[in-house]
């Protein structure tokens, strides 16, 4: 193997791209090269490189057309441009072309080749420089390195786009403003802020799982969105943790999410000795607690989906237990009743329990007494939010006055101490004198 065969099986190897494409690179830099130094200007160069002789031959392709008057054709199109210029409606495809650059006359052809036919690519072989100049060079290497980065971007974007909807785990690089960037594997994702979840913290170095939402080319290259926050991102953990999904014994039929607060999926067996909440839950909770650590202590409720409505959404309200329910096809709403002690529960905090619920069914859920349960949950937090504004200046002056009265205690003790050590000091030296003087 040569030289130039090794550098081009590791320019493969580095940047993921084919063999054949990056001799297409090294023959539009050749064709670039020889355009530049000796091309004219309606040659269409074409060049075959030969990588086990390294060598190459030059042509220019030429497609056969029917004859044209070119003469007619520049009247037309000065028509058409007068016709467009004063605002009138003009057919562009009605407008005939000929480029001399790629295409030839029927009987231009003929000339050449007498068996031409129009449609035909007519090739004629061109003499080969035995060198290159200087700036020819520089061009077939600009040309190299676009053409290697095109070929990079498009085999990122194909192995990507097939991705689409896939859990990956990434590796967060940094953030800027609101986007998170994350490496999941030889390029850069995005997760704005309406796919990321709102009360996580983000940090250079964790690692998270993502759902890849979409793959799109922009001019810089293909641009991965991810997220954190879109449903699906559920139902492919589940697939990832539980055999039973992944090999299609138990299928998710619906699913409901409130990213980061809370999630519930509608699952069914298509085998009847599989039971499957419990395939999901796993022994003692260790598959769905995977899943719940996974996502910072989002709750997942999993029920089983049911194909007859009115037991669907019972089952959709759990862990709460319906005393009654109406059904109301055709508005597609159901009024439900429950006990007084399971109806906080039915409606779950600020009413995201029988919202999930709706959500997961697909029907409008009415739960009687509902509005005035979430009333009293209303004026709770307002008056808790007022008790929270009200509370600081208190504990504030108590933390300051505390302080100030134990050193008052302190220095009055500190004073009361000192006469007393200054007595027994006296004491003595009274005895003394009065005993020198005896």
């Amino acid at each position: 193997m040569s030289d130039l065969q090794d550098a081009i099986k590791q320019v493969c190897e580095e940047k993921n791209i084919s063999y054949e494409s990056v001799l297409e690179t090294i023959e539009a830099a050749l064709a670039a090269a020889y355009r530049k130094d000796f091309g004219q200007k309606n040659q269409n160069i074409k060049v075959d490189f030969h990588i086990e002789t390294q060598s190459m031959d030059v042509f220019d392709v030429k497609t056969v057309v029917e004859d044209m008057d070119l003469e007619e054709l520049e009247k037309q199109r000065e028509e058409f441009e007068a016709k467009k210029a004063a605002g009138e409606e003009v057919d562009e495809d009605e407008l005939k072309r000929f480029n001399p650059k790629t295409e030839i006359m029927l009987s231009e052809a003929r000339e050449a080749d007498p068996q031409a036919e129009i449609g035909q690519e007519i090739t004629t072989k061109l003499e080969v420089p035995s060198e290159f100049g200087r700036m020819a060079a520089q061009t077939a290497k600009q040309v190299i390195i676009q053409r290697l980065r095109e070929a990079e971007r498009e085999t990122i974007y194909n192995e990507f786009k097939e991705r689409e909807g896939e859990l990956v785990t990434a590796v967060i690089q940094r953030k800027e403003g609101r986007m998170v960037y994350l490496d999941i594997g030889h390029i850069m994702a995005l997760m704005p802020a309406e796919e990321q979840i709102g009360r996580e913290n983000y940090s250079s170095g964790q690692r998270l799982k993502v759902l890849i939402v979409s793959v799109n080319l922009s001019p810089k290259g293909p641009e991965i969105i991810v997220s954190r926050a879109h449903p699906d991102l559920i139902r492919e953990m589940f697939r990832t943790e539980v055999p039973e999904i992944n090999s299609g014994v138990v299928e998710i039929k619906a699913m409901a999410r409130e990213a980061g607060a809370r999630s519930k999926i509608a699952v069914m067996s298509h085998q009847d000795s599989i039971d499957p909440v419990g395939s999901c839950v796993g022994q003692r909770g260790t598959r769905v607690q995977t899943i719940i650590a996974e996502l910072g202590g989002e709750k997942i409720d999993i029920i089983e989906w049911h194909e007859d409505t009115e037991k669907f959404i019972v089952n959709s309200l759990s862990p709460a237990k319906v005393a009654s329910l109406e059904l109301r096809d055709k508005e597609k709403s159901a009024l439900v009743k429950v006990k007084e002690d399971q109806l906080s529960l039915a409606i779950g905090k600020a009413g995201q329990n029988v919202r999930l619920a709706a959500k997961l069914t697909g029907w409008k859920i009415d739960i009687e007494g509902a509005e005035k349960v979430l009333t009293e949950e209303e004026m709770a937090a307002e008056a808790e939010a007022s008790a929270i504004k009200a509370e600081p200046e208190k504990p504030a002056r108590a933390e300051a006055a505390e302080p100030a009265e134990a050193k008052d205690k302190k220095t009055k003790k500190s004073r009361e101490a000192k006469p007393k050590r200054a007595k027994a000091v006296d004491s003595p030296s009274t005895n003394d004198t009065e005993s020198n003087g005896q």
